[in-house]
This record gives structure tokens, C-alpha cells and sequence, in this order.
């Protein structure tokens, strides 16, 4: 098989979807490689390392496109990049195609075979969106920390305090691997950490994990507007595999918070899990909501692109190269965890929620592998 991987041209994308040694691990299975040229350079791979590693390096994205059977890439294409879709195409990437209805469009139209890193399931949990929620749950926490700061127009408040005075408190929504690592270095930096999720048993777990430190709270309208009163750092990391984030924390919870408080919302590949978010870049992160800060980096793990690609190309790699080796319908047959992660097929939407959230028909993926 033919495998391409473009360079990303979303805005302040630094990742790649292969490093050298997942070219390397391919071009051993007798596939391929197309890197476009300086695909890697930001995440801290030259060209030199790709060759070295047996990829073929291609000057114009158009061509990597053209002559790849199957596209991996990191963010969902652009729409400079719609033109160069084609029915016969595997696309394998983030899709978030809840959040991206021209996206969506746009892959249904051409008739793409695009399969989703998101919805892509395993025994426990989501196996490739996990690396990437470690990374943005970190980050997450870090940069709520630096926007508190008086210079960033936050309330000046330092996260763990000194002694005799109070720290910040700091309100995790979702307990997934996003929320917990947003917790953990929350706690790790000496702040009052809160941590709020609609499953019981998970919160135990935590809870058991990390002492009496934590805070655990159950997820209901009256608990979330109590904590997000009194917090100075709210970070959302809800997740519905496939569908739109629910809009847990209001406007009006917003803005009973002190003015310079800030919310981090992780989930807005997905929409957004606060009222009023809207997808921000590096460039220009944040806004205001009723004198609050909303940070709403739409690619957060694209700040540390180095850490990211590794952890990306480290997690995908195995189910790319069951697509390369047995084709993607037979992959799919044989590992229906890998099949949750088609999204769209011939001119279908093959995934539940992305149907539901979208408002199209769907057609199950049972009907394509038959």
C-alpha cells in the first residue's frame, strides 16, 4: 500500500502523523511512504531522518494526495484540502466530525473511507485519543496557571499559594485520562483541586488513587454551579465518543465567578462543554466571557508538537499497519474495535452519534464490511 502523510496546514498545527520510525516499521512491511517534505520539521524531525528511515520525500502535498492509497494525517482536512478527496481514498485521522459539518460535507460528497482516531475503541477506553488527552490535560492545567497571572489579565492568583495564604481552587469537569492529568498536575502545583464526573465508580477510583488531596464531586446542574462560583480554574474535558459535548457549565454560571478567573476548555474539538465557547489558535487563545478568561485552543497538544508526535505515531501505528496489511475492509472484519472508528463511507455516515449529531441518515458500519 501506498501510505501519504501531508504536512498539517491547520493554524499552528506543528504535529505529523508518522515519525521516522513508524516510516521505518512500514517501509519493513513492504508499504510504501510518501512524507511531504518538511512535514516533520516542527515536531523536531528533518527530512534526512525520513529518508534515512526509507520514505519517499514529495515536494507538493497535491501529490502526496494524489498518488497515496491511504492518507494518515494529524487534524481533520482543511478546505483547501477538499479538492484532493477521491472515493478510492482511505483517510486516517482526527476527525471530530461532530464539531466539522463541512468536513463531514466534504467526506460524504467524495465518498472518502475515513476513519476517526477518536472513535476508535479499545477494552479500556479510547486508545487513540488517550495520548493526545494525557498531553492536553497537562497542558490544560499549565496554561490556566499562566493566564491567572495579573501580566495576562488573569485575577493574580498563584495555583498553589505560599504559606499563609490560600491556593487557587481549581474545577475539573469529566474524569476521563484528560480531566485526571489536568487534576494530577493541578496537585502536583499545591492547588485545591475539585474533580467533577457523572460515574460513581469512577470518582471511587480516583478518589482511592490520590487520598483525601482530591475532591470528588457527582456531576449534576446544582454541584457544577456551586464549584464553578467559588473556582478560580475551570477546565472541561467532557467527552461523548463521536457526538457534540454537552454544555455543562452555563453563562450564567460564568459569571458568578471572580472577574480573572479562568476556563480551559478541552472539549472543543467537540463543540465545547462551556456556554459561549468558540475554537481559538495559539495565536490569539483567549477572550472574554463577562470579564472571565476562556482558553479554547482548538489543538492543544499542537503547543508541544515534539512530545505529541511520538505519543500519536507510538498509538496508531499497530492499526495502521493492520489497515496496511490486510486492506481496510478486512482490517475493520477482523478488529471491531478498529471498525468503531469508521466515520464515513461511499457517500454514507457510518458512525451513530456523528449521524445523530449531524441530523444525517446513517448507515451502519455491518452494512459496509458485509
Amino acid at each position: 500500500m501506498i501510505i501519504g502523510c501531508p504536512k498539517e496546514i491547520k493554524t499552528n498545527e506543528a504535529r505529523v502523523a508518522l515519525t521516522p520510525a513508524g516510516v521505518r516499521e512500514l517501509v519493513k512491511n513492504g508499504h510504501e511512504v510518501l512524507i511531504e517534505t518538511t512535514a516533520g520539521l516542527a515536531s523536531g524531525f528533518d527530512d534526512s531522518a525520513y529518508e534515512s528511515a526509507g520514505a519517499n520525500l514529495i515536494p507538493e502535498a497535491t501529490e502526496v494526495w494524489q498518488r497515496a492509497d491511504m492518507v494518515v494525517k494529524v487534524k481533520e482536512p482543511q478546505e483547501s484540502e477538499f479538492h484532493l478527496m477521491r472515493p478510492d481514498l482511505i483517510l486516517f485521522t482526527y476527525l471530530h466530525l461532530a464539531a466539522e459539518p463541512a468536513v463531514a460535507d466534504a467526506l460524504v460528497k467524495n465518498r472518502v473511507t475515513a476513519i476517526a482516531y477518536e472513535t476508535v475503541t479499545g477494552d479500556h477506553g479510547l486508545p487513540l485519543l488517550a495520548p493526545m488527552s494525557e498531553v492536553a490535560g497537562k497542558l490544560a492545567t499549565q496554561v490556566g496557571a499562566y493566564h491567572l497571572m495579573s501580566p495576562m489579565h488573569g485575577s493574580g492568583i498563584l495555583l498553589g499559594g505560599v504559606p499563609g495564604t490560600l491556593p487557587a481552587q481549581v474545577v475539573v469537569i469529566g474524569a476521563g485520562i484528560a480531566g485526571e492529568n489536568a487534576a494530577k498536575v493541578a496537585l502536583g502545583m499545591g492547588a485545591k483541586v475539585i474533580i467533577v464526573d457523572i460515574n460513581l465508580q469512577r470518582l471511587r477510583q480516583l478518589a482511592t488513587q490520590y487520598g483525601p488531596q482530591l475532591k470528588t464531586l457527582a456531576s449534576n446542574e446544582f454541584n457544577i454551579a456551586a464549584a464553578v462560583k467559588d473556582a478560580d480554574l475551570v477546565i472541561g474535558s467532557v467527552l461523548i465518543p463521536g457526538a457534540a459535548a454537552p454544555k455543562l457549565v452555563t453563562k450564567d454560571m460564568i459569571s458568578t465567578m471572580r472577574d480573572g478567573s479562568v476556563l480551559v476548555d478541552i472539549a472543543i474539538d467537540q463543540g465545547g462543554c462551556f456556554e459561549g465557547s468558540r475554537p481559538t489558535t495559539h495565536d490569539d487563545p483567549i477572550f472574554d466571557v463577562h470579564g472571565k478568561r476562556l482558553y479554547c485552543v482548538a489543538n492543544m497538544p499542537g503547543a508541544v508538537p515534539r512530545t505529541s508526535t511520538e505519543a500519536l505515531t507510538n498509538a496508531t501505528l499497530p492499526y495502521l499497519l493492520q489497515i496496511a496489511n490486510h486492506g481496510w475492509r478486512d482490517a475493520l472484519v477482523a478488529d471491531p474495535h478498529l471498525a468503531n472508528g469508521l466515520n464515513t463511507h461511499g457517500g454514507h455516515v457510518t458512525h451513530p452519534e456523528v449521524a445523530e449529531a449531524l441530523g444525517l441518515e446513517l448507515t451502519n458500519t455491518s452494512q459496509v464490511l458485509v
